[in-house]
């Protein structure tokens, strides 16, 4: 081979290694935008945008560098549908829409762009998919099943005060999955002969009236299924408990930390950056329709101990041993 003939035999093989090299850094220079669909305030949520941030940088993916996530913070539910619709606009990749709350209004705004859940209570029964195992359509994400936790923390709830008679219920009209949530705390709530006090609460404004009610109509203790409303105002709602002195029985364990009496759920953190790895498969073309709801295996129960001394109850230690985490 000739001087000449090495150089051209040279620079076609070069030509053949830079065409998928220069396609795989075209590929590597890809930004991902990331719309994601939050209920305010921001700093509430400080713990699992953490989570989620840091399950996406195990996958690869750098805020700012291969990835931009467009935060939007709704005040209220009926801003819900304005944000999910500027996100579209955006045409952003993917949406993550945590909770039913946000689900409803991202699906009404997109049939294509691929929204990702972190904690949605109740999926099917929603029909924001169609079966975990096969969801169908273009959501998908990270579930747990509220209705039996629900169920289980107003039995837990009732082993504190076994003689209460009236246990008062915060739940959501704006939070989708609590109505399936009503009706399984009702068949409980029958079984145990206890009456449960129905108590709407849509807002932070409802807090104070609905606490009023329960102690005008002396209920013994109250439950608080998990919603993006209560889960953003864990010290509002800790306080007010402390003040009208009423044991509570929350969805969330930043509310038992802010002085809350208990919590059982799942924990949250761990959902959020279970999410990340849904947005990084479908990122890498993976369909929202073909990739199975996860649901959360582990559920921890909390008690706050010093709470419980200023509402002036023992907690059984049946109870106590049973426990995740005792706050002292």
């Amino acid at each position: 081979m000739s001087r000449g003939q090495r150089r051209e035999f040279l620079l076609a093989a070069g030509a053949l290694v830079a065409a998928p090299l220069a396609s795989f850094a075209q590929q590597q220079g890809k930004v991902w935008r990331i719309g994601f669909l939050g209920f305010a305030p921001a700093s509430a949520w400080a713990s699992q945008i953490e989570a989620l941030q840091a399950g996406l940088r195990d996958l690869g993916y750098v805020e700012g560098k291969n990835i931009v996530i467009e935060f939007r913070w709704a005040a209220k539910v009926d801003q819900m549908p304005e944000f999910a619709a500027e996100l579209v606009r955006m045409n952003v990749d993917v949406i993550l829409a945590p909770a039913s709350t946000q689900v409803e209004p991202a699906r009404q705004a997109t049939k294509t762009i691929p929204i990702v859940f972190a904690q949605h209570a109740d999926p099917v029964g929603t029909k924001h998919v169609a079966s975990l195992a096969r969801p169908g359509g273009n959501i998908t994400g990270v579930s747990m099943v509220l209705t039996e936790l629900a169920a289980k923390g107003l039995d837990l709830l009732r082993e504190v005060v076994p003689h209460a008679k009236r246990i008062g219920v915060l739940w959501n009209p704006t939070t989708p999955s609590h109505q399936y949530v009503l009706t399984a705390l009702e068949a409980t709530g029958k079984k145990m002969g206890i009456q449960l006090l129905m108590l709407p609460t849509q807002s932070v404004e409802d807090f104070e009236p609905v606490f009023n009610t329960m102690t005008r109509e002396r209920v013994g203790a109250f439950l608080v299924p998990s919603s993006p409303l209560t889960n953003s105002q864990p010290a509002p709602l800790a306080e007010l408990a402390l003040r009208h002195r009423l044991p509570g029985m929350f969805g969330n364990k930043a509310i038992v930390v802010a002085g809350g009496l208990m919590s059982y759920g799942a924990d949250f953190n761990y959902m959020y950056r279970r999410a990340a790895s849904y947005v990084d498969k479908i990122l890498k073309g993976a369909k929202p329709s073909d990739l199975p709801v996860e649901q959360a295996s582990s559920y921890y129960l909390v008690i706050n101990r010093k709470t419980a001394k200023a509402l002036g109850l023992t907690i059984p230690q049946s109870l106590l041993v049973r426990a995740d985490e005792v706050i002292q």
